[in-house]
């Protein structure tokens, strides 16, 4: 089977960004993938003049979001990485039963490689305060610099949401058949690796 592969622009984000960019990302691709009918519901990024669409299912939310708490687990546990997320569709085959296993096949269709390259984030004082000494009183040129940073990661935002709009506008040959399943999406499965970008992911 054709596996198409997108990978997506790599980003500069900060720590305390990556839920928003990851959520705007991944929610884009799902819906761009949906199956049938979905019921859109416009969000409003906080940090940034951005607005996703996302397909209004609460349990395909609610597994974006266990995984994008994973990746900042990660991210908490290991700082200073490039950091990479793939999300892969994929048909389910039931492979040939032996007498000891009845094994299932994943044949993968399509694989989305998201670039996150996480700058170090200065620990909070206690576990529980969201504000660093930066955000008390960043001072007249940090501050410039900080909404000049930013204002790049906005563009380049933009830039892989075109990419993608551009990905599934032009790749759609290897789509297949819609499987008879429940739930919004095709199956699918979310894995983060933190090695380089050329070694895949795990």
């Amino acid at each position: 089977m054709n596996c198409e592969v997108c990978q997506l622009k790599e980003l500069d984000v900060e720590y305390f960004e990556i839920r928003e960019v990851l959520q705007c990302i991944l929610h884009t691709i799902f819906f761009h993938r949906a199956l049938g009918l979905v019921r859109p519901k416009d969000i409003d990024l906080q940090l940034f003049e951005i607005t996703y669409v996302q397909c209004g299912d609460a349990e395909l939310e609610k597994k974006v979001d266990e995984k994008i708490d994973q990746f900042i687990d990660k991210v908490e546990k290991h700082p200073n990485k490039k950091n990479q997320i793939c999300l892969s569709f994929f048909e389910v085959k039931n492979k040939q039963a032996t007498w000891f296993t009845h094994k299932v096949e994943h044949l993968y269709w399509e694989q989305w490689y998201i670039n996150i390259n996480v700058a170090q984030h200065p620990k909070p004082i206690s576990g529980k305060s969201h504000h660093s000494k930066l955000d008390l009183d960043p001072g007249e040129s940090a501050s410039e610099e900080r909404n000049a940073r930013r204002a790049t990661l906005e563009s380049s935002l933009h830039e892989v949401l075109f990419q993608i709009i551009k990905f599934v506008n032009e790749k759609k040959d290897h789509i297949p058949p819609i499987p008879n399943m429940e739930g919004v999406s095709f199956p699918y499965e979310i894995t983060i690796s933190r090695f380089s970008f050329r070694d895949g992911h795990v």
